[in-house]
Order: C-alpha cells, then sequence, then structure tokens
C-alpha cells in the first residue's frame, strides 16, 4: 500500500493503530515514511521534498480533521507518533500515562504554565526559562516528558501553524 493523500494516511493509521512519523530503527512500530509513495527528494515546494512536506502537513492534519479519531504525540524515546484514538484508549494511555506526581520538578512547572495559560512552545519556553533559568535543553526534556506521560496534548484547532499545548485531560476529559 503506498499513500499519497491525506484520506489515505487516515486509513493507515486507523488500520496500524500506531506508526511514527519517520522511520527509526529503535522503533518497533510502522513509520508513515516507508508508506508514503511521494518523492523523498524533490516533487515538494522546499528543499526537504514531497514525502516530507506531506508527513509534516500530516501530523496536524489529520488530527484537526479527525480530532476524535486521530492523536498525536510523543511515545517514550521522544519519538513523535500518530494513533488511532482506539490504540490510545485501550492500549497507549494505559501502558503510558503517568501522574504529574510522577513527573520532575521542572515538568510540573512547565504543566502549571500550560494550565494556567496554553500557548506555544516558544511562549512556554519564554516563560519557564525566565522564572526557573532553566536552560533550553532541560526546557526541552520537561516537554518531552509531560508529552510522553501524557500530561498535555497539541491543540488540534484547525490553522495552528505552532505546536499549541493544553493539559491532556482537557482535551481528552473522558480518559482516566
Amino acid at each position: 500500500m503506498k499513500i499519497y493523500h491525506l484520506e489515505n494516511a487516515y486509513d493507515y493509521v486507523q488500520a496500524v493503530g500506531i506508526c511514527t512519523l519517520f522511520s527509526s530503527k529503535d522503533a518497533k512500530i510502522p513509520a508513515l515514511w516507508d508508506v508514503v509513495g511521494l518523492p523523498a527528494k524533490g516533487g515538494g515546494k522546499t528543499k526537504w521534498g514531497a514525502r516530507v512536506e506531506a508527513i509534516w502537513a500530516w501530523k496536524n492534519e489529520l488530527p484537526e480533521t479527525y480530532p476524535d479519531e486521530i492523536f498525536y504525540g510523543k511515545i517514550p524515546g521522544g519519538l513523535a507518533v500518530l494513533m488511532s484514538m482506539n490504540y490510545l484508549r485501550n492500549t497507549h494511555y494505559p501502558r503510558c500515562h503517568q501522574p504529574l506526581t510522577a513527573c520532575s520538578d521542572l515538568s510540573q512547572k512547565v504543566y502549571e504554565i500550560i494550565r494556567l495559560d496554553p500557548a506555544t512552545t516558544a511562549e512556554v519556553r519564554a516563560i519557564a526559562t525566565d522564572r526557573y533559568a532553566c536552560s533550553k535543553s532541560r526546557f526541552e526534556s520537561a516537554l518531552k516528558q509531560l508529552q510522553t506521560s501524557l500530561n498535555i496534548a497539541r491543540s488540534n484547532d484547525a490553522g495552528e501553524t505552532n505546536d499549541r499545548w493544553l493539559p491532556f485531560k482537557e482535551l481528552y476529559p473522558d480518559f482516566h
């Protein structure tokens, strides 16, 4: 099966349950990269090529178009993934959710920034580095921990060009 359009990508995610965006020798799950039939070099609007452009767009467009059926997030190890909501609910959430109290002190502080005022990565980073004098690297680690522990999630609002973070429970209140 080769994928060329958003609808094909939707069908693929539903069929496999979970997939990384790009190939990874460390991942034991399928990769969208491996089934997209667009050129890896050229054929696009940028130097990245049509395949990267499509996958990068679909990571946002799939959850925006199908918010009750497709989830975008990160798995332990930090790999970006798309997954069906059934997979998230029945497999990934029970396996990977951690309470906020199990996260680092900085992660808890970053969560509070997001909880009080959902914002983009750059906005949250600016507040956290100013308020807690943390490095960009420490901030990125805290943000990744919040994603992989399913305490925050990317907003599914259409037209968002930057990742905007909200508490996971705000987007998915029926998960417990």
